[in-house]
């Protein structure tokens, strides 16, 4: 009887430990993170993603790695796919343009109103401050995690006719922007045809002459070699855009305390990484650019008022696009 009760104790025993190993497998196992930009991973922002990743993988002890999956590859060029896919958890995060967001959550157009910023430094408070704080917790609707919103440089149109100057420059150009109403309403009122077009295809209609030109920050024409196709860059500084750095929350969910707060100090180490990185290179690029064949032209202080005068006349419009109260939020933040 006495080895009896010694055998299941000494199987008890056994059974346990092999049931605490099993545990420790499981719910102990390191996570892998898959995070998808849009961009070539060479750019800015796979640039960001490679600097994210080694924070994660630092800060959480190797608990937590990110993958770094570029040039869409995970959603197949279709950025607005690309939210409704981190929101079912076919992706598990993703680092995105507020101006994606915004088809979603209209809001996020704030940050794209024209000449909005009148410098960076406005530009990085109202991210960091209450306004950037309600777009990331507007997210939570979409099942995704905003952990943190990252400064993209001003944007500029680059073209194959002609130098910008002043908008009258711009009548009759077919130029790219992105499939966002915000974007077309102040191209359509500075003169141009503005044509929505995913910016997979955007080479290639530059290359066959099907656009005119495109807008963005410097370092996009740099990273996609636009340079080849495109004679003139005008430094219009007309449009702001953030990124997003989103994760599906259930995924979100499935993580400690401890491991949140390491990931989200690893995003906002990344976002302030995103500015430096951006803002220091900017001059770089645009000599790069020129050295490649681009005539770098900027604007005169006559010329940038003109875009700007046009640009507020419109602000109405636009504010009912993305929400009036929002917008007066926004502009009171900025003592505007």
């Amino acid at each position: 009887m006495k080895k009896l009760v010694l055998l299941v104790l000494m199987l008890s025993l056994i059974m346990g430990g092999l049931f605490a190993q099993g545990a420790n497998e499981t719910g102990g196992k390191d996570k892998t993170i898959k995070l998808a930009v849009g961009d070539p991973i060479g750019s800015s922002v796979g640039v960001t993603a490679q600097d994210f990743a080694k924070r994660v993988e630092s800060l959480t002890n190797g608990k937590v790695k990110v993958e770094v999956f570029a040039d869409g590859i995970l959603f197949g060029g279709d950025q607005n796919a690309a939210v409704n896919m981190v929101e079912d958890g076919g992706i598990d995060a993703v680092i995105l343009a507020a101006s994606v967001y915004s088809s979603f959550e209209p809001r996020f157009n704030a940050v794209c109103l024209p000449y909005l910023f009148a410098d960076y430094d406005e530009f990085k408070a109202y991210l960091a401050g209450a306004p950037g704080q309600t777009l990331l917790s507007s997210l939570d609707t979409l099942n995704i995690k905003g952990l943190s919103l990252m400064i993209r440089t001003f944007r500029n149109v680059t073209n194959s006719r002609r130098p910008i100057t002043k908008p009258d420059d711009l009548r009759g150009l077919k130029i790219r922007v992105p499939n966002n109403r915000l974007y077309v309403e102040f191209f359509k009122a500075m003169g141009a045809d503005p044509t929505p077009m995913n910016f997979t295809e955007v080479y290639t209609a530059l290359q066959l002459k099907t656009i005119d030109g495109q807008e963005n920050p410097v370092e996009v024409p740099l990273a996609n070699k636009f340079y080849e196709v495109q004679q003139h860059i005008s430094l219009t500084q007309h449009m702001a855009d953030a990124y997003v750095l989103g994760m599906n929350m259930i995924l979100w969910n499935s993580f400690d305390a401890a491991t949140q707060a390491q990931i989200l100090q690893a995003a906002n180490e990344t976002a302030n990484f995103k500015l430096e990185y951006d803002v220091s290179a900017e001059n770089d690029i645009l000599k790069q650019l020129a050295d490649k064949g681009m005539a770098v032209n900027e604007l005169s202080v006559e010329g940038k008022a003109e875009f700007q005068k046009k640009a507020l006349a419109i602000y109405p419009m636009l504010s009912a696009l993305i929400g009036e109260e929002f917008v007066k939020e926004s502009l009171e933040f900025l003592g505007k």
